[in-house]
């Protein structure tokens, strides 16, 4: 069993940046991938980013790339997304994800999700 929980999350001006973090606890595995993803309300959960358990490759969606960064420090189960230029579009509720997998941006190949943190953007 994997716990997942966020943090970070708040309200921000456009262009503003924030930077989320996924801590775990439970029985956890180095080799996990973990996933960031988001949901506004009405809309379907989204893929943000991605990174490998290895923390050697990671990806983004287009609307992250150059924008947000995904990074994790293996030695504190934390995972983290930096989030820059920040847009009134990217208000969202923010999910951070893990699975025993290579690396997926689909949100059914991971096993564990944390509850969410909310991310505001205002314009």
């Amino acid at each position: 069993q994997v716990q997942l929980v966020e943090s970070g999350g708040g309200l921000v001006q456009a262009g503003g940046s924030l930077r989320l973090s996924c801590r775990a606890s439970g029985t956890t595995s180095e080799w996990y991938s973990v996933g960031w993803f988001r949901q506004a309300p009405g809309k379907e959960r989204e893929f943000v980013a991605t990174i490998s358990g290895s923390g050697t490759s990671t990806y983004y969606s287009d609307s992250a790339m150059g924008r947000f960064t995904v990074s994790r420090a293996s030695a504190k189960n934390t995972a983290y997304l930096h989030m820059t230029g920040l847009r009134p579009e990217d208000t969202a509720v923010y999910y951070c994800s893990a699975g025993n997998i290579i690396g997926s941006m689909n949100p059914i190949e991971y096993d564990y999700w944390g509850p969410g943190t909310q991310v505001t953007v205002s314009s």
